[in-house]
C-alpha cells in the first residue's frame, strides 16, 4: 500500500483550541473587571435614584428664588377719633364681653349711638383684632385698638358691612381678653 502524498492538512495540530477563520479571537476578559463594572453602574445609579429623591421631596432646590428684601411699611399714628362707628363683636364663650368693651369706648369718648355690640359667628377667636376697611382709616384703627387693649390691627376690605358706614371699625373680641378658668390638679 502506498502512502498518500503530504498537503496542508498533515500539519494540523492534535490542541483543541480554536482553528478556523469562523473562530473569533479568544477574549481576556477576567471576571472580576465584568464585576467592577456592573459595581460603578450600580453606585451611579443609587446616587442618582438618591438626588432625584431628594429634589421631589424638596429637600434640594436646583434653582433657589431669591428671597424677599424686607421692606419695612409705615404704619399711622394711633389716633383715638370718636367719630367712628364701632361695631364690638364678643368671639369668646363668655357672654356680656361686648357690652363691657361698649361701655368702656363710651367712657373714653364714643357716643353711645356710635357703639353697636353683638356676637361674632366665631366663639374661639384667638386674638382681638380691630378691623378697619380703608387705609386712610389705620390711624383711627391703631387708637381704638390701644384704648381696648388689642393687639392687632388689621385691613380688611370685607369689613364694614353692606349697609354700614365706611367710617365703621369693627372689633373682635378674642380668647386672649377672657382670663383663663383655674382648675384644680388632683392631690397625689
Amino acid at each position: 500500500m502506498s502512502t498518500p502524498p503530504t498537503d496542508r492538512f498533515d500539519d494540523i495540530s492534535a490542541s483543541p483550541g480554536r482553528v478556523g477563520a469562523h473562530r473569533a479571537e479568544n477574549p481576556r476578559v477576567r471576571g472580576w473587571t465584568t464585576f467592577l463594572w456592573a459595581l460603578a453602574a450600580t453606585i451611579v445609579l443609587v446616587l442618582l435614584g438618591i438626588f432625584a429623591s431628594m429634589i421631589w421631596q424638596g429637600k434640594i432646590v436646583l434653582f433657589p428664588t431669591p428671597a424677599p428684601s424686607i421692606s419695612i411699611v409705615p404704619t399711622a399714628e394711633p389716633v383715638v377719633d370718636t367719630s367712628y362707628t364701632v361695631l364690638v363683636l364678643n368671639g369668646t364663650p363668655e357672654e356680656g364681653q361686648a357690652t363691657l368693651v361698649k361701655d368702656e369706648l363710651v367712657a373714653n369718648g364714643w357716643p353711645e349711638a356710635n357703639v353697636l355690640a353683638g356676637n361674632a359667628g366665631d366663639r374661639a377667636f384667638p386674638l382681638t383684632t380691630v378691623y378697619y376697611a380703608a387705609p386712610e382709616a389705620e390711624g383711627a384703627a391703631r387708637g381704638l385698638a390701644g384704648v381696648i387693649g388689642a393687639p392687632e390691627v388689621v385691613l380688611d376690605p370685607e369689613y364694614p358691612l353692606p349697609g354700614t358706614p365706611v367710617t365703621q371699625l369693627t372689633v373682635v373680641l378674642g380668647l386672649d381678653r377672657v382670663e383663663p378658668v383655674a382648675t384644680e390638679t388632683p392631690a397625689e
